[in-house]
């Protein structure tokens, strides 16, 4: 519902657990695109012309009926992706809280707002906000319900339309959702969908766009904010990630060890917060890898759609190709394996093990490129200068972990890494479930946050009406000085009275 008919050919996806053709998914044109902007613009003025408490009514009901009938998008995002079932769920609790809290939040986000004006009880200034109006959101094939709700539900809070391209990987996913919230209350149209290659409707999603989302890689970023800085509009960027997860010498072992396996292998590492590096102060190396590399190796991996596999397939060939050739790589320089190493084909046609190697360098690609799998490199240093300067050597800066009995220690630690979110004694989802908080990057990880205020002000435009009761124009001729004499002594009382 609310999709344009779509002309190009057909694509066929391949379930990652098992190698079978996924039911076709229509291929968009480029007409098709321009056709879903039509529908969404002639869709957004009604949808904007709601208050944002009627607009937050279908969203509301979306959370609703989400818990209530996951069965259904758990098997579903399984089959599309690979992962097992506990990182699917995940997924559900994700949309459904990020869902919740802006339902909630927005009517008085968006409110308008009084602003100190230019002279006290002489101006009045408020600040009031706009929709946009059509919203491009492209979203990956890693979590496909859980981002595409959480960039979704602001833009549309806020009164945009949105034309949102999935990837075709996991494009039912996507539209099962748009369904369900349709069904919740949601006008058709305000939420288009289209599917193709970038090379196919990339131009024509951009064109069309009044603000663009995206989250991707950061070869991909760079590329949409070059065309969003060509058309003057905005862009939101969440993009890679060589994400560190340090261990100081004080830190609980067990419950490190226990997070870290959590932190790098969920969703078989195919998660933009994963951790890809370990740093562990020397004294306790050792004693930390006694706990953690058991766990590694005792990860139960299967093809199963239902709980008790602890981590799934990778999703597409493709990244089993770069986990494949970073192990190689590293492997052939010099780094050993201390856990994993290999590909299961016994399992299914994506699997790979859990994989932990020791002696990495600078010189190996695993080192600095994002693997996005289940893949992690353990490093030990000398104490906190060391680890935050290897945390820090990196294009990247999206998330980070610190361990510590110390929580003040670990919080100034936290501070000196160049990543937009850091965990204390949590891997990644005590930052990102915190959806009142900014979420982002730094460096090349991205521009723009999602979640928290900005995360839903991102999708507006902020105007100031400001009503002046006293005329004030300035005289004409030689009543300009005392006209400029009296401006400065009324400047000077405001920053004695501190009313400026």
């Amino acid at each position: 519902m609310g999709t344009p008919a779509c002309r190009g050919a057909d694509a066929v996806p391949l379930a990652p657990l098992t190698g079978e053709p996924l039911p076709p998914v229509r291929q968009s044109t480029a007409d098709d695109v321009a056709l879903a902007y039509v529908r969404a613009r002639a869709a957004q003025s009604g949808w904007a012309a709601l208050p944002p408490r009627g607009r937050a009514r279908p969203v509301r009901r979306f959370a609703e009926l989400l818990l209530r009938r996951q069965d259904e998008i758990l098997d579903l995002v399984q089959r599309e992706t690979g992962k097992a079932r506990l990182h699917a769920h995940e997924e559900v609790l994700d949309a459904a809280l990020v869902s919740t809290y802006y339902a909630r939040r927005a009517p008085r986000l968006l409110r308008p707002r009084r602003r100190g004006g230019a002279l006290p009880l002489l101006t009045y200034a408020v600040e009031v906000r706009h929709p946009l109006g059509v919203v491009a959101v492209i979203t990956p094939w890693n979590y496909p319900l859980a981002l595409a709700v959480t960039d979704i539900v602001p833009a549309l809070l806020a009164g945009n339309a949105v034309v949102h391209k999935p990837d075709t990987q996991t494009a039912r996913t996507a539209a099962w959702a748009r369904d369900l919230m349709t069904e919740a209350g949601l006008p058709d149209g305000v939420w288009q969908q289209v599917t193709g290659e970038p090379a196919d409707i990339g131009d024509a999603l951009l064109d069309g766009a009044d603000h663009l989302c995206l989250t991707g890689s950061t070869a991909a970023g760079r590329a949409v904010a070059a065309g969003a800085g060509r058309r003057l509009i905005g862009c939101s960027l969440e993009l890679g990630g060589k994400n560190s997860l340090l261990v100081r010498a004080d830190a609980d072992l067990d419950q490190a060890a226990q997070a870290a396996v959590r932190a790098c292998f969920a969703s078989a590492g195919q998660l933009c917060l994963s951790a890809e590096r370990i740093i562990v102060h020397e004294r306790v190396h050792d004693a930390f890898l006694d706990r953690f590399l058991p766990l590694v190796r005792g990860l139960r991996l299967a093809a199963h759609l239902d709980y008790g596999p602890q981590m799934g397939s990778l999703s597409l060939p493709r990244v089993l190709a770069t986990v494949r050739r970073h192990v190689e790589d590293a492997t052939g320089r010099g780094a050993v394996v201390l856990a994993g190493g290999s590909a299961r084909p016994d399992l299914g046609p994506l699997f790979h093990e859990p994989t932990v190697l020791a002696g990495v360098t600078p010189d190996m690609a695993v080192y600095r490129e994002e693997t996005f799998g289940p893949v992690v490199a353990v490093f030990a240093v000398s104490g906190d200068d060391a680890a935050v300067e290897l945390a820090n050597d990196t294009e990247y800066g999206l998330n980070a972990a610190v361990f510590s009995r110390d929580t003040g220690a670990a919080r100034a630690l936290a501070r000196r890494l160049r990543a937009g979110t850091v965990n204390i004694n949590e891997g990644y989802a005590a930052a990102y479930a915190s959806h009142d908080a900014p979420m982002g990057g730094m460096k090349s990880s991205g521009l723009g946050r999602r979640h928290g205020t900005a995360g839903l002000l991102a999708y507006t435009a902020p105007q100031t009406i400001a009503h002046q009761r006293l005329n004030l124009t300035p005289p004409a001729g030689p009543g300009q000085a005392r006209y400029a004499r009296a401006l400065t002594v009324a400047v000077r009382a405001m920053q004695l009275l501190h009313l400026r």
